[in-house]
Formats: structure tokens, C-alpha cells, sequence
């Protein structure tokens, strides 16, 4: 007979205590590979795929589609498959891993050995029994059940957190919808997430918006001027994008405050240009971050930022490339957006917001032409950012969008 084994969610993040069960990847019954993707797990940040610790027969599911459960919770069963659980019989366990085994209640049935000749190692041992984000491992603890010892994790692995959103525990039902056209629809854990922050951003900072706005005449014509090799050389089309990213942080540069943080009654000065760039996400809105961006060229700003987007809506994104940054942008001009008022994604203190452009009336040297015009928006944190930097940050960008070349006399 063969060894049941728990597929747990696993450590995901720090202030992530409870995700929900986005798909079953494998029907049960099925057979699957060691480290074959089995469910995919939604958080209220990224997606997590879990995968097959081992390879064998999806047994049981014990989460639906749409269920929650908490981090180090069981959520299905493998059993090995037949060639698996012959290769351990005759696998030798050496003296120090049988140590570990007997320690941690791990039969040897569930660890792969990895050794020469079949023999399983010491560090098969370790790698069976798990290890914490920080590398210290993880004692498991088995219970005695029949037929055969199941794995069951322990509380004490998962130290206490508290839960980042309070309205995800288990709640009772809602009262059924009288009305048939209306249908109730859960609240994901991303969409409640953004709007926990998107409240905490108004409750906490002094936000303010300043406007302005640019002839995008001269990076158009710097598009349309160099698209053909810019594309032959880096395989990519130039954006308006990359523009923007560089353009801001020769603004942040120029006002430091802008780049800046308040934490607790002190101000965090941060000189380097971590950039978020807000896209839409499968289940919505993600900031995913260029890191360093001072120190990337346009055709490197567009190749992240094309990969970010497509992982994105994908859903694949990683938790670490959607923490930290310094100031974000957002594009509401891909979905026709004329004019609006950004919020802040904290702890950052400013936000621009691009828009759509439209071609205008602009007075140019004493005649009226049409231009390709766009409104920017700066949201910011006003107990930090004072107006009159404000003011100058968004002229600056403007500045250097409209004379891009600033940017490479370093003006």
C-alpha cells in the first residue's frame, strides 16, 4: 500500500496567512510527475502554483475551487506511485539520514533518494523534511492513523500572524438575494486587498494633486524616427513608457522629498529610483517594480516592463516583484482616460498619472496649433511634499518630455 502525502500551502509571505484555492490543476486520480504543478493557490498579492513533492496519484482533494485555507493547512493527498514506492523499498538509507527520519516521524517511503547505487542520503533527509524562508529546517511531526502514518503539520510551524485583512476569516453567509437579477460574487483576495489599501492611502496621507500638461510632439517624433531600428537592434518597440520612467527619475533626482518616505515621526531618504509601474492584472490592479531604474537604458526599461505585463496578466508574477519601490506610475491613458486624480501606493509619497492624448488648439509662438497633448497628474503626500515641489517635480518631467534630449546632456 502506499504513503499518503499531504500537499499543504505552503509559506508564501510574511503578512499572508490565509490564501484561497484558485484551481485544481490535476483531476483526482491522475497521475503526476515531482514537482508537476497541482493547484494554483490566489493570495491577496500574487498566485502561487504548489507542486508535487513527489511523483505519484492525486488521491483526494480536500479544498474545492473558491474554498480558503490557512498556511501549513492540508488541502489534498498524493499516493506514490508503484514504481516510486518500489524504488524507495530498495533504496539503501544511510545511518545519519535514517537519524534525521527517526527524529522528524518521516518514513523513508515518502523522501527520494538521490544517492549513488539508489542510497538515500543526508541531505535527502534534510531536503524531505523542509526548510524555512530563513533555511532553518522544519521538524515535522507525524500522527499514528490507520491504515498507514499520515504527515501532519504542526501549529508551531507557522508562527502567529496577524491577519492581514480582518474580513477574510469565515464569516457567516450572507443573507440570500431576493431579487434574481442581482447574484452575489466573493470578493477575490487581490480585490479586497486593493481596496484595503486604496481606503488605508486616504485615511493616512494628506493627498494632494497638482496638474499639468505635455506636447508629446517631440517623443513622437523620436519614436517615429528611430521605431524601425530601435526594433531591428533590441527586438522590442519603443513605448511611451520608458520616456516617462526616465524622465521621472531625473525628476526625483532634482526632488528628493518626492523619492522619499515618512516613517513613524521620521523621513527615510532613499537614494536609489525603484520605479512601480500600476498594469492591470488578471483579477486587477498590480504595481510591479523596476528595480534601479536610473541604471536602465529605454530598450532595457521596455523588455521588464513588457515581461511584467504579460506575467501579470498571467497571474504569475512573484511577491517580490511587487514590494518596495520608491514612486509608481500609472498609465490611465491605455483605457481612454482623459483626466483623474491618482492615489498613492504607500508607503510611497507620490504618484504621476499619464492620460490619453488627444490632439488640442495650443498657442505656439503666437499662432494656434495642433499638438498631441496630454494632462499630468502628481498625487502627493502633502505632510511631506510641500506644493511648490510638487509643482516643479511635474515641470520637470514635463520639461524634459517635451525636449527629451535633456536627458542625454544631462540638463
Amino acid at each position: 500500500m502506499s504513503m499518503p502525502i499531504e500537499i499543504k500551502v505552503p509559506v508564501v509571505g510574511e503578512s499572508i496567512s490565509e490564501v484561497v484555492v484558485s484551481q485544481w490543476l490535476v483531476a483526482p486520480g491522475s497521475a503526476v510527475q515531482q514537482d508537476q504543478s497541482v493547484v494554483s493557490l490566489e493570495t491577496d498579492k500574487v498566485n502561487v502554483d504548489v507542486p508535487a513533492p513527489v511523483a505519484g496519484i492525486l488521491a483526494k482533494i480536500l479544498k474545492q475551487n473558491g474554498e480558503s485555507a490557512r498556511v501549513g493547512e492540508v488541502i489534498g493527498y498524493l499516493e506514490l506511485a508503484d514504481s516510486a514506492v518500489a524504488s524507495v523499498a530498495q533504496a539503501r538509507v544511510m545511518p545519519a539520514a535514517e537519524r534525521i527520519l527517526a527524529q522528524s516521524g518521516l518514513p523513508a517511503a515518502a523522501v527520494l533518494a538521490t544517492g549513488p547505487g539508489g542510497r538515500l542520503l543526508k541531505e535527502d533527509a534534510l531536503q524531505a523534511v523542509g526548510k524555512l524562508s530563513d533555511g532553518q529546517k522544519i521538524p515535522l511531526v507525524f500522527a499514528e492513523a490507520e491504515p498507514v502514518p499520515v504527515p501532519v503539520l504542526t501549529a508551531a510551524l507557522a508562527p502567529p500572524v496577524a491577519p492581514l485583512l480582518p474580513t477574510i476569516k469565515p464569516t457567516l453567509p450572507p443573507a440570500p438575494i431576493a431579487d434574481p437579477r442581482q447574484e452575489l460574487v466573493p470578493m477575490s483576495p487581490m480585490r479586497r486587498r486593493i481596496a484595503q489599501r486604496l481606503v488605508e492611502a486616504q485615511q493616512t496621507a494628506a493627498i494632494l494633486t497638482t496638474f499639468n500638461e505635455v506636447d508629446m510632439s517631440a517623443v513622437q517624433e523620436v519614436r517615429k524616427r528611430w521605431q524601425e531600428s530601435f526594433v531591428q537592434k533590441h527586438g522590442i518597440k519603443l513605448g511611451y513608457m520608458s520616456f516617462f520612467v526616465r524622465a521621472c527619475v531625473d525628476a526625483l533626482k532634482a526632488f528628493p522629498l518626492v523619492n522619499a518616505q515618512i516613517r513613524g515621526d521620521q523621513i527615510v531618504m532613499q537614494h536609489f529610483y525603484d520605479i512601480g509601474v500600476a498594469v492591470g492584472g488578471g483579477k486587477g490592479l498590480v504595481v510591479p517594480v523596476l528595480r534601479d531604474a536610473d541604471q536602465l537604458s529605454l530598450a532595457q526599461i521596455e523588455k521588464q516592463l513588457a515581461d511584467l505585463g504579460a506575467r501579470a496578466k498571467a497571474g504569475t508574477l512573484k511577491l517580490a516583484e511587487l514590494q518596495g519601490g520608491t514612486f509608481s506610475i500609472s498609465n490611465g491613458g491605455v483605457y481612454g482616460s482623459m483626466l483623474s486624480t491618482p492615489l498613492l501606493n504607500l508607503p510611497q509619497s507620490a504618484i504621476l498619472g499619464m492620460h490619453n492624448i488627444i490632439e488640442r488648439p495650443v498657442g505656439v509662438n503666437g499662432q494656434v496649433v495642433l499638438r498631441p497633448m496630454m494632462y499630468l497628474a502628481l498625487s502627493y503626500d502633502h505632510r511631506l511634499v510641500d506644493g511648490r515641489e510638487a509643482v516643479q517635480f511635474l515641470v520637470r518631467v514635463k520639461q524634459t518630455l517635451e525636449a527629451p534630449e535633456r536627458l542625454l546632456l544631462d540638463l
